[in-house]
């Protein structure tokens, strides 16, 4: 009995030591966040001076300030630019890459190989050593201060990795279903849209959360084609509210931090599921 006993109390305690340290590496990581809202919320003499992580009262009118915005650009403008940038890259992407993947991963054709090969090869490509030339380019279309420059790339798959993960997760499709398609007379086009196109949810998904994501926090490339504040996004009015504002509006600033994560936050939430999905069933195919 004694024998019997002491294996599971080591398994009991392990889940314990286990679990609670699961627990601790949470809470280190959701300090940030928590710290960032209770910062939202301070008086301006507290978010500086004091070290302390809850307010000693509720300053909401950190808030009103951020929703009022900067360079006098609404708060409510300002999203409203981000998801449109947001969203039309996410619907380039999703498009273009996985049009570009079933090619890769479906079809057959000359150079298909060597084309995917230097499609990857993309991935080590720095982007800094494309801006200046995509810069001339948009310039000379007049394309500049529009919004133009940061999703008419993502409808031309621009975006290696996506497409490499799109075409992971295709080559795992059986082939009878197109085959079956094939004969009922249905094109590459159909197939593609009628058959491979849903079954490659997940994948499509994962695609739309990294690019909203990223594009969502992108502030470099806004930066350098956007000019008109009445078409700046959330990420770069955070930049001008600290420009436009004294060192004494902390506050607000934190404040305007919490409405441009809250998007994402939701996003990933929503999408969440698919995530983990789209991963496993993508990287882990030859």
């Amino acid at each position: 009995m004694t024998t019997t006993a002491v294996p599971g109390r080591r398994v009991s305690r392990g889940r314990i030591a286990l679990h609670a340290g699961c627990l601790a590496a949470l809470l280190v990581m959701l300090y940030p966040l928590a710290w960032l809202l209770a910062t939202s919320l301070k008086p301006a003499d507290e978010v500086i001076a004091s070290l302390n992580l809850l307010p000693s009262h509720l300053e909401w009118s950190n808030y009103t300030t951020a929703l009022d915005g900067v360079n006098g650009v609404s708060v409510w403008r300002l999203l409203g630019n981000s998801l449109l940038i947001a969203g039309g890259a996410v619907l380039g992407n999703v498009l273009s890459c996985s049009l570009a993947a079933y090619a890769f991963a479906r079809l057959r054709f000359r150079m298909r190989r060597p084309l995917f090969a230097f499609m990857i090869a993309t991935i080590m490509l720095p982007h800094h050593a494309v801006l200046i030339p995509q810069y001339i380019l948009f310039n000379k279309l007049g394309l500049v201060n529009t919004y133009w420059p940061l999703i008419l790339p993502k409808f031309l798959a621009t975006e290696a990795f996506f497409v490499f993960l799109i075409v992971q997760f295709m080559r795992g499709l059986p082939r009878e279903l197109e085959e079956a398609a094939r004969i009922d007379g249905c094109g590459p086009f159909r197939s593609f849209f009628s058959i491979v196109l849903p079954l490659t949810r997940p994948a499509l998904i994962t695609t739309a959360i990294f690019t909203f994501i990223w594009t969502w926090n992108d502030f470099f490339t806004q930066l350098i084609y956007l000019f008109d504040p009445d078409k700046f996004t959330l990420t770069l009015a955070l930049r001008s509210f600290v420009d436009a504002s004294s060192q004494s509006s902390f506050g607000p600033m934190f404040a305007m931090s919490v409405i441009a994560l809250l998007p994402i936050v939701l996003f990933f939430l929503a999408f969440q599921r698919f995530l983990v999905e789209g991963m496993a069933g993508s990287g882990l195919k030859g």
